[in-house]
Formats: structure tokens, sequence, C-alpha cells
């Protein structure tokens, strides 16, 4: 961090686990638009590859916390769909 103060209130702030604002457009989560565009099968593999991606980079990223939680997202998703 630049040691700038954040201009959001902490109840503006952007959830970066659970709701991405740069993954929303016109009220839309993305997730939702690959889900519709896809199989069953191959959404579930997108999903599979998301969970690896995550816990693979989570060490290396300056966040690892987070990208623990974006894995278990994507598993609570997996397992929502099965």
């Amino acid at each position: 961090m630049s040691g700038k103060k954040s201009i959001l209130s902490s109840t503006e702030k952007t959830d970066m686990v659970n709701s991405p604002k740069h993954y929303r457009m016109q009220g839309v989560e993305a997730i939702d638009i690959l889900e519709m565009s896809m199989t069953e099968e191959e959404f579930l593999g997108y999903l599979k590859g998301n969970v690896s991606k995550y816990l693979l980079r989570y060490k290396h990223k300056s966040k690892p916390k987070e990208d623990l939680q974006k894995a278990k997202w994507y598993i609570e998703k997996l397992i929502e769909k099965i």
C-alpha cells in the first residue's frame, strides 16, 4: 500500500472475494455469464481450475489469505453445483 488513505468508507469497499466490482457489469456477475455460456461439464471444470489456480499461487502473491478465500469460494460454488 502506498500510504495513501482510502477514499472509500468501510461500507463502500469492494469485497474482493465474494463480489469484486470489476466482475460485475450492469448488475450481472461475470460468473453467471460464464455459467450461462458453458455446458454443465465445462462450468464444473472452470470452477475446479480456479480452485487449483488460487491454491497454487497463494504463497507467491501479496495477499495469500485472499487467494485462499477465493479458492474456498470456488470450492463452495463447485459443491453447490454438484
